[in-house]
C-alpha cells in the first residue's frame, strides 16, 4: 500500500478521490505541486469549493455532474486557479468510484497540466479570430496583452511598434498609464532606451531584473516610479526579413527573470504580433493603392463609388439630372486568347484614354473590373446622355494598334438616368448594368436605356435562380424519358433520353430552355448534371430489376462539368453504385465540348473513352461541325438536329445536309439519331435514306418513368 501511495505521489498528475458526498478523501502530492494547496487544506472539502471559484468557466460544474450522472465518467479541459491565483489549464478525467466494488462511492479525478499547450492554442485562436474579423491593429494588440495577463496574472504586457524611422509607437499597453504611453511615443530606439528601446536597437531580448539600478532605465526610472514595476523583459518583434518592427514586453512587480510559462507566451506572442503588424502594414500600403486601377490609372470601383455618392448628393441639392453609363467591351476575352494578355492590357489602356477624353469637367469615370467601365455624367439629360454614349461607341470603334495587328474595339453601353432610374450609385450601377446586358444580347456595339421592364426581368431571373437552387437542394426536380426507336422497327426501343423537368410550385412547369441557361449562368449546371446522372442510373437499375428492357439511357452532359478534373471518375462511381456498366449510358456532349482545348476537358474525354463509355455529339450540324474533331475524338453517335428534320419534306437544302450527315456517320461507323421526328413523312424519308435511329413525338413524348413502362408494355417489351 505504501508503495502505491509513493507511486501516486510521484505522478506529475494531480489525483483526487471523493466520497459519496463529493467531499475529498485523498489527494496526492502532485495535486499540491500543481495547485499549491496542502492536502490538509483540501481533505473533507468539496473540490468545487477549492478550485472552481467565480473565475471558473460558466456551467462547467453542471456539465461535469450531468455527464457523470448519465455516463459514469466525464472529460473536460478548463482553466483553474491555484492557491497563489496562478491559472492552470488542466485536462480533467473523472470517473465514478463504485463503493460496491471497493471504491470510495464518489469519484476519482485525474488532472493533467496542459497549460503550455493550451495557452498556445487559445492565444493563437483568439488573435487569428480577431484577424479574420478584421479588428484594427491596436484592438488586436490589446487582445494579445489582455489574454497574456489572463494566463499569467503576475505579468503586465505592452506592445510597441517601431516605425520606419526607428521611433517607438505604442500599440497596446492596457496596464500602463496614458502618461507613460504618451512619453514613450516618439522615443528613438538606442543602446540606452529602457528595455524596449534597447531590445529594438539590439534586435535581441533584454532582461532587466532590477529597474531601480539598471543603467538602461536611467532616463525612464522616474516615469515608471509610481507603477510598482521592478523588472522588465522585452523582446524584439521581427518581420519575415528579420527587420525589427516592434517590441513585446512583460513587466513584473518583483525582481525576477521570466519563467518557462513566460517564455512560451512570448514565443507565441512574438509570432502573432509580427503577423498582425505585417498584415496591418500591408493593408496600409494596399489602402494607398486601393483607389486607382494600376493598369489604366482610372479610379477603381471603390473610388468611383465614394466620389459618386458626393456627386449625386450635389445633383440632389441642385435639382439636376445625371446619367450613369455602364460600358462593357464586346468579345474582349477573344483578344486575350488570340493576341495575348499584353494586347488585352494595351486595349484596355487605350479604351480608358478614349473614355477619359469624352468626359466633361464635372463627370466621373472608373474601371469597375476587367473590361467594364462606368461614367457618371453630371447635369446631363437623357438626350445628351444618348448622344455622349453614341459618341463613345464611335470613338471606341476607331482602329487600335495592338501588338501583332490593328484592332477595332466594340462595346455595349447601358444607360441609367438619375433620378428616374435610381437615386443611389448602387441602384444606378445595377440598372445600367441590366441595360448593358440588354444591349449586348440584342445587338452588340449598341446602347440601351434602362427600363422598368428590364428590372422586372432581372428580378424574375434572380428569383428563378434562387428557386432553382432550392429545387436542387430539395430534390424536387424530376426526369422524363423520351424513347429512341430503330427506324427499321419503330416499336423496337434503341434507348431513352433523360430530360430534366421542373414543376415550380407557383409557376407550374418551367421549360428546360428557361431553367437550363439559368443553371449555366448561376454555376449550378454541374450539380444539375450530377443529379441527372444519379437519377437516371437509379431508374435504369430499377427498370432492369423489374425486367423492363431499356437498352441505354442518353444523358446530356454540360460542357462546364468537363472542367472538373474528377468528372470522369464521378460518372464511373455513379455507375458502380447502381451496378451498371459504361455501355448502359450514352453520354451526349455538344460541339463546344468537342472544341474545348482545356487539359481538363481533354483528360476527361480520354478517361471516359478508356473506360468504355460512348459519346454522342448533340445538335450535329448547327455549330462548328469540324470533321477533324470527329476523326480525333471518340464519338460513337451523331444526333441530327431537329431543325434539319423539321424541313426534310419541304427543303432541298435540309435533305442534302441530312444525306451528308448520314454519309459521314456511315463512313465513320457512327450511329445517327434523328431528333424531332413528328410526321409520317419525316419518318418515311429517314427510313428510306438509312437513318438508323429516330426520336420524336411521333413515337413518344418525354414522359415519366412509369409511362415509359406502359410504353414498353404497349410495344411488347421490345428492345434492340
Amino acid at each position: 500500500m505504501e508503495a502505491m501511495r509513493n507511486a501516486l505521489d510521484a505522478s506529475d498528475n494531480a489525483i483526487v478521490m471523493s466520497d459519496s458526498d463529493r467531499r475529498v478523501v485523498y489527494v496526492n502530492a502532485g495535486f499540491t505541486r500543481l495547485f499549491g494547496y496542502p492536502s490538509a487544506d483540501v481533505l473533507g472539502k468539496r473540490l468545487s469549493e477549492t478550485l472552481f471559484d467565480a473565475r471558473a468557466e460558466p456551467g462547467i460544474l453542471d456539465h461535469i455532474r450531468t455527464t457523470l450522472s448519465s455516463e459514469g465518467k466525464a472529460r473536460v479541459e478548463t482553466l483553474l486557479y491555484g492557491q497563489t491565483g496562478q491559472p492552470r489549464w488542466v485536462s480533467m478525467v473523472i470517473n465514478s468510484s463504485d463503493a460496491g466494488a471497493g471504491g470510495t462511492g464518489g469519484t476519482i479525478a485525474v488532472l493533467t497540466d496542459i497549460t503550455l499547450t493550451k495557452m498556445h492554442e487559445v492565444l493563437q485562436k483568439r488573435v487569428l479570430e480577431g484577424m479574420v474579423n478584421e479588428l484594427p491593429l491596436p484592438d488586436l494588440m490589446i487582445l494579445v496583452c489582455k489574454e497574456v495577463e489572463r494566463i499569467a496574472p503576475e505579468v503586465t504586457a505592452s506592445i510597441l511598434a517601431v516605425d520606419d524611422s526607428g521611433y517607438l509607437r505604442p500599440l497596446a499597453a492596457p496596464g500602463l498609464t496614458p502618461e507613460i504611453c504618451e512619453k514613450i511615443n516618439g522615443v528613438r530606439i538606442g543602446p540606452n532606451t529602457g528595455s524596449c528601446g534597447t531590445a529594438a536597437y539590439r534586435g535581441q531580448p533584454v532582461v532587466t531584473t532590477d529597474m531601480a539600478t539598471d543603467p538602461l532605465w536611467d532616463d525612464y526610472r522616474a516615469l515608471f516610479a509610481s507603477t510598482g514595476f521592478k523588472a522588465c523583459w522585452s523582446s524584439p518583434i521581427k518581420d519575415r526579413r528579420g527587420k525589427v518592427i516592434g517590441t513585446f514586453a512583460f513587466y513584473f512587480r518583483e525582481n525576477r527573470e521570466p519563467g518557462v510559462l513566460h517564455r512560451r507566451l512570448v514565443d507565441v506572442g512574438l509570432h502573432l504580433c509580427a503577423l498582425a503588424i505585417e498584415r496591418a502594414a500591408a493593408a496600409a500600403r494596399i489602402h494607398q493603392l486601393a483607389f486607382f486601377d494600376a493598369l489604366t490609372g482610372l479610379p477603381n470601383r471603390s473610388m468611383l463609388r465614394s466620389s459618386a455618392v458626393r456627386a449625386l448628393s450635389s445633383l440632389r441639392q441642385d435639382n439636376l439630372p445625371g446619367a450613369l453609363l455602364f460600358i462593357n467591351l464586346d468579345r474582349f476575352k477573344q483578344v486575350n486568347e488570340t493576341l495575348g494578355h499584353a494586347a488585352g492590357d494595351a486595349l484596355l489602356w487605350e479604351v480608358a484614354t478614349r473614355l477619359t477624353q469624352a468626359l466633361r469637367a464635372r463627370d466621373l469615370i472608373g474601371r469597375l473590373s476587367g473590361d467594364e467601365f462606368a461614367l457618371l455624367l453630371c447635369d446631363c439629360a437623357t438626350g445628351d446622355a444618348v448622344q455622349i454614349a453614341q459618341r463613345i461607341l464611335d470613338d471606341l470603334a476607331r482602329p487600335v494598334l495592338l501588338p501583332g495587328q490593328e484592332y477595332m474595339a466594340q462595346a455595349s453601353v447601358g444607360i441609367a438616368m438619375y433620378p428616374e432610374d435610381g437615386t443611389t450609385i448602387d441602384n444606378l450601377l445595377r440598372h445600367a448594368d441590366q441595360a448593358m446586358n440588354q444591349a449586348k444580347s440584342e445587338q452588340r456595339h449598341s446602347l440601351q436605356l434602362f427600363s422598368p421592364e428590364m428590372n422586372r426581368r432581372a428580378q424574375e431571373r434572380a428569383r428563378l435562380e434562387r428557386d432553382l437552387r432550392h429545387a436542387l437542394a430539395e430534390g424536387s426536380l424530376t426526369l422524363h424519358y423520351q424513347p429512341q426507336v430503330l427506324s427499321t422497327s419503330p416499336r423496337t426501343l434503341h434507348g431513352v433520353e433523360a430530360l430534366a423537368r421542373w414543376n415550380h410550385p407557383e409557376r407550374g412547369a418551367v421549360p428546360p430552355g428557361e431553367f437550363i441557361p439559368v443553371a449555366e449562368e448561376a454555376g449550378l449546371i454541374h450539380e444539375l448534371t450530377l443529379w441527372v446522372l444519379e437519377e437516371a442510373c437509379s431508374q435504369l437499375n430499377t427498370w432492369r430489376a423489374a425486367g423492363k428492357n431499356v437498352p441505354t439511357v442518353a444523358i446530356n452532359l454540360s460542357g462546364r462539368s468537363f472542367h472538373h478534373p474528377e468528372f470522369a471518375q464521378q460518372i464511373s462511381d455513379t455507375l458502380q453504385r447502381h451496378h451498371l456498366h459504361p455501355g448502359d449510358l450514352m453520354l451526349e456532349i455538344t460541339e463546344s465540348v468537342m472544341m474545348d482545348a482545356r487539359p481538363e476537358t481533354r483528360a476527361n474525354i480520354a478517361a471516359l473513352h478508356s473506360r468504355g463509355f460512348k459519346l454522342s455529339l448533340d445538335d450535329f450540324g448547327t455549330g462548328y461541325s469540324s470533321l477533324s474533331y470527329l476523326h480525333r475524338l471518340p464519338i460513337a453517335e451523331l444526333k441530327l438536329d431537329m431543325a434539319f428534320v423539321r424541313d426534310l419534306t419541304t427543303s432541298p437544302t435540309a435533305r442534302a445536309l441530312t444525306v451528308s450527315v448520314l454519309s459521314i456517320a456511315h463512313s465513320l461507323e457512327m450511329v445517327v439519331v434523328a431528333e424531332g421526328v413528328e410526321t409520317p413523312g419525316q419518318q418515311q424519308w429517314l427510313q428510306a435514306h438509312g437513318c438508323p435511329v429516330m426520336q420524336g413525338y411521333l413515337f413518344g413524348r418525354p414522359m415519366p418513368a412509369h409511362e415509359i413502362e406502359a410504353w414498353l408494355d404497349a410495344a411488347g417489351h421490345s428492345g434492340r
